[in-house]
């Protein structure tokens, strides 16, 4: 059973969205991809509304195991990720989950 880091995201004060976005989709993927042992990456940036949001966008960061997601963020290739982190997140809130589909003919 693989495992997955739900992240919620808060961009940095006063970062535009149109800056937060270019620095998570355009830049920071190619870091993201770096980590050992990630099997898939997903950007679900919040919709643009007229009521703020509590999280400007959740990713999800999918690994085999648990002990993966250990040796993927205690790796060297974590160290730029988080400085990169730095430019655009003012706040992750994050777990790790595993994840079921329900479909309506298991109801």
């Amino acid at each position: 059973m693989s495992v997955k880091i739900v992240a919620m995201l808060k961009a940095l004060p006063g970062l535009s969205r149109e800056d937060f976005l270019t620095y998570w989709q355009q830049e920071h993927p190619a870091l993201v991809w770096q980590l050992p042992g990630l099997r898939a990456y997903r950007q679900n940036p919040a919709i643009e509304h007229r009521k703020s949001w509590p999280y400007d966008g959740m990713a999800e960061l999918y690994f085999d195991t648990v002990d993966d997601v250990r040796t993927a963020f205690a790796s060297p290739q974590a160290e730029p990720l988080n400085e990169h982190e730095k430019h655009f997140l003012d706040a992750i809130d994050w777990f790790i989950a595993t994840e079921t589909t329900v479909e309506p003919w298991s109801l």
